[in-house]
């Protein structure tokens, strides 16, 4: 029987098209997966900033995620902005444990506006965090989530560490598109396993762009694609880089709104992936 790698996101929906589950579905397009999603919330936003948020009830929330692995082979879930710690739980409760679970713990807008409770933090440390494959935090929600600031690459490569050490996590992925580098030319992440003690640092040229709203959504959604595709998590995680460097270059001297706009996820789309399966 011939089927689609799938994969589902976990997020919020951005009335703007450029990040959440809107990023999302086009990066799993892009990429030749077939895309499932459940809407934990809607915004009110476009390119300048967030207006307003209503959180969808967390029964629905968990009748989505649901609906969608009783009825798909869900080949990777990547999680963004959750809202509540009801919603953590939901998701917690319905994972599936052979599938990739990729946590981007969204918490703040490229805008600068909040995306989070504090009590769902704490929730996702609890909940999420040990039963993740890999968790994507950026500088500032690294900095949140560890309550210090992170500044540095050698912060960067601690910080890893403690989240392995201290929260059980499998693997992270620190992304240090806001670092001040010396000569500010160079994009540098930093990732981690639990199985080895020496970082892989994945460097890109640093692109000089306003359009930068949805790149988080975009990597993390595009290392779930990969997983999704059947490439191991180190692969998915080089390969998710290249895709985002990419989609960035080629959104550069696009204008798109009055603020920050999004990346162009579709530089390079390929056509869906069909496989072969038993079920």
């Amino acid at each position: 029987m011939k089927t689609f790698n799938v994969a589902l996101t976990i997020a919020g929906s951005d009335s703007g098209g450029c990040a959440g589950i809107q990023a999302d579905l086009k990066t799993f397009s892009s990429l030749g997966v077939f895309g499932t999603s459940a809407i934990t919330s809607i915004t009110a936003q476009n390119t300048v900033g967030v207006n307003e948020v209503i959180a969808i009830d967390s029964n629905m929330v968990r009748a989505q995620i649901k609906a969608v692995l009783d009825d798909f082979d869900v080949r990777a879930i990547k999680t963004g902005m959750l809202l509540t710690p009801e919603n953590v739980i939901a998701i917690k409760e319905l994972h599936k444990e052979n599938i990739p679970l990729i946590i981007d713990p969204v918490m703040v807008s490229t805008s600068g506006n909040s995306l989070i409770f504090d009590k769902t933090i704490e929730a996702i440390k609890q909940h999420l965090f040990p039963i993740a494959t890999i968790i994507t935090p950026n500088l500032d929600e690294a900095s949140i989530l560890l309550s210090r600031k992170i500044i540095t690459t050698l912060d960067m490569t601690k910080a890893a560490k403690d989240f392995i050490d201290l929260y059980g996590v499998n693997a992270v992925l620190i992304k240090g598109g806001h670092l001040d580098s010396e000569d500010n030319t160079n994009c540098i992440d930093v990732l981690l396993t639990k199985d080895s003690n020496e970082p892989i640092f994945l460097e890109s040229q640093r692109i000089i762009t306003k359009n930068s709203h949805g790149t988080g959504c975009t990597l993390s959604s595009a290392i779930a694609g990969y997983i999704a595709l059947g490439y191991d998590l180190i692969e998915s995680v080089k390969m998710a880089k290249d895709y985002i460097t990419n989609a960035i270059y080629f959104a550069k001297d696009i204008n798109l709104g009055h603020g920050h706009g999004a990346v162009n996820h579709f530089f390079n789309p390929k056509k869906l992936n069909i496989i072969e399966t038993n079920k």
